[in-house]
């Protein structure tokens, strides 16, 4: 029996709600520069980098190992929430469902940053995406660095 789950996190971060999401919303090809360590490469497979729907790869490393990532964009302008729901990779051999949410909201000089991961496994005894949500954590305060040094 498969299991389901969903992981969340809440970042306070200095960046602007506006200005990190643009990052997913128009940007996403600058997300290898603001987190190389995590994001090695970014590219459009169908659509373009701005348009609801469109597919992108990505190419990541995660507890030191090389991965991909194929997945189609969904974005909530009015909640600022890009979801990044995959289509095939390396996770998806794990993973029957996976959609990761970055979504922003104005606090103060900067924002809040809600990230939510929810899944189901293929198999009972798949873990959880444990790894790959701590990479979206530091991806995350990769970003607000980048977007404030900008």
């Amino acid at each position: 029996m498969a299991l389901k789950g969903k992981l969340e996190a809440e970042l306070e971060l200095k960046a602007s709600a506006d200005k990190f999401y643009s990052i997913f919303r128009s940007q996403a090809h600058q997300v290898p520069n603001a987190t190389p360590d995590i994001i090695q490469h970014v590219a459009v497979h169908e659509g373009d980098w701005e348009t609801h729907g469109s597919v992108k790869v990505w190419k990541y490393t995660v507890e030191g190992k090389a991965e991909v990532f194929k997945e189609v964009v969904e974005f909530d302008d009015a909640n600022r929430a890009a979801t990044l729901v995959g289509v095939d990779g390396d996770v998806m051999k794990i993973y029957k469902t996976y959609k990761g949410t970055f979504q922003v909201t104005p606090k103060g000089d900067g924002s809040l940053a809600k990230l939510t991961m929810e899944y189901e496994t293929l198999t009972a005894d798949a873990p959880p995406p444990t790894k790959y949500f701590i990479m979206m954590i530091n991806m995350t305060k990769d970003i607000d660095a980048h977007v404030v040094k900008a």
